[in-house]
């Protein structure tokens, strides 16, 4: 089963309307990327996937943000009817601004909804990871048994702070917060050493592989670092989702060794390929299947 941890919840139920249709060209470094998609789209570019996490980034402003054609309000929302509408196949994560004075109540709501983990962007958000309301949501999170991902590494938005989203972040918040399980998206890229220092010593903090093979000489460097330390099994498969698909993910990760071929340098083993892209999140994560309950 290939379980798929890190997708953008589509912007339109139906057909994206010619008008709304954005392209933004920060996200890839080979071609633009479509920002704007329907939930057929998903199911077409998804298909390689069994299962798929999907989330939006609750900030203030989502149309100038991501592009999204719903108010902030609706950030949830939206997800949570993206997967009832295939439960079999998509599972939900929240979004949340931990400063916010009504951010437990949200949560509930959104636990009502059957959204099962939360999706963070400090950098995006505008929020210091570690300050105290954050920590006061790490807290209740660990107790509740919500997974968090967090956005990890860098951004092409300008006003997104680097600080904010350092892997060694992730090392303060999984010491104070030993039981929480934690995603760190794109392995933290482009320090994806300091990801793998993580990892390798909490035992419920993971990473995921999104995007990072969308740059091969990182990639290569990331999973040799990963193999050399012993944490390929502490890898997620994930494609971030529109930036790329859930098939091109796969392809790129089995063609790490193409940039070492004719030279001396070390392969990444196939084997550990192949653990990355079958990587049971699930358990990981501590979530059940689609429709069914989570593992305590």
């Amino acid at each position: 089963m290939i379980v798929d941890v890190h997708n953008h919840t589509p912007t339109h139920p139906g057909e994206v309307p010619e008008d709304e249709r954005l392209v933004f060209e920060g996200w890839r470094s080979d071609r633009p990327v479509v920002t704007t998609n329907s939930w057929a789209d998903f199911d077409r570019q998804q298909a390689a996937a069994d299962i798929s996490i999907v989330f939006n980034i609750a900030v203030d402003d989502p149309l100038r943000a991501t592009g999204l054609p719903y108010p902030p309000e609706r950030t949830n929302d939206a997800t949570a009817e993206f997967v009832a509408a295939a439960p079999h196949k998509r599972i939900g994560f929240m979004s949340v601004d931990p400063r916010t004075p009504e951010v437990f109540e949200e949560v509930e709501r959104c636990r009502a909804l059957n959204l099962v983990g939360v999706k963070l962007g400090p950098n995006y958000q505008n929020f210091d990871p570690l300050c105290d309301e954050a920590q006061r949501f790490y807290g209740y999170c660990e107790r509740a048994g919500l997974p968090i991902l967090f956005h990890q590494g860098t951004s092409p938005i300008r006003e997104a702070p680097l600080l904010y989203t350092h892997p060694l972040v992730m090392d303060d918040i999984a010491l104070r917060f030993p039981e929480l399980r934690v995603v760190m998206a794109h392995m933290g890229h482009p320090f994806v050493r300091e990801t793998v220092a993580v990892i390798r010593k909490h035992p419920h903090v993971y990473a995921d592989v999104s995007s990072v093979y969308l740059r091969p000489w990182l990639l290569w460097e990331a999973l040799t670092f990963a193999t050399e330390w012993g944490v390929p099994h502490k890898l997620l498969f994930g494609s971030d989702y529109p930036i790329s698909t859930s098939g091109e993910a796969m392809a790129g990760l089995r063609s790490v060794n193409d940039i070492v071929e004719g030279t001396k340098l070390p392969r990444v083993p196939a084997e550990a390929i192949e653990q990355v892209i079958h990587a049971d999140a699930l358990s990981a994560l501590g979530l059940g299947k689609p429709g069914e309950a989570a593992t305590p």
